[in-house]
């Protein structure tokens, strides 16, 4: 048996796999031990955290859609709430400044920004919370590096032409992308 690459030495894993040789045991990673310029940051997906389902004026998601279908999650659990960001954003990114990172990858919610899908509307609420997210990772120091499509497409889009499987979707992707340039670009 192959041993991993690397095990985190803070993964809460106090065991290592059978047949992995204490010698090859990470003793510890420093930032040190990575070449001037590495950035360590970290990231997440706007379905899986921030909750916040019927808050800010958001609309329907795929994810939505697909985790209130019975027999499609085994516990039957939701993103309706997770780790409830989108109300909790202050206190991440103060545990990110004190863990050290410098950078933190978010995807921004299609359908929080346009709650029809289609940008009929923009949700000034949405636009205001992500800024107010970039700035507060500007403040502490840590870099924002937005994702603009993480796989939470708008329901209404999917419903009208098959969402990704259509050419269509081409042009109401590109109007969302200029909201988003517009509005975090600075």
């Amino acid at each position: 048996m192959s041993p991993p690459a690397y095990v985190s030495p803070h993964s809460g894993l106090d065991m290592m796999p059978y047949g992995f040789e204490e010698s090859l045991r990470p003793k510890g990673i420093r930032k040190c031990d990575f070449p001037n310029g590495f950035i360590f940051g970290t990231a997440t997906a706007a379905y899986q955290v921030e909750g916040a389902a019927f808050q800010g004026g958001k609309g329907t998601n795929i994810w939505d859609t697909f985790t209130r279908q019975p027999g499609k999650i085994l516990n039957g659990s939701n993103g309706d709430v997770a780790v409830d960001q989108y109300n909790r954003y202050k206190e991440d990114i103060e545990l990110m400044a004190s863990m050290g990172f410098d950078a933190y990858r978010f995807s921004v919610s299609w359908s929080r920004i346009f709650p029809d899908g289609f940008g009929n509307s923009v949700n000034q609420e949405a636009l205001l919370h992500y800024n107010d997210v970039i700035d507060a990772l500007l403040d502490k120091g840590i870099q924002p590096f937005i994702t603009l499509y993480h796989w939470d497409l708008p329901q209404a889009l999917q419903d009208s032409f098959g969402g990704w499987l259509s050419r269509e979707i081409v042009k109401h992707f590109a109007r969302y992308a200029e909201v988003c340039f517009d509005a975090f670009g600075d």
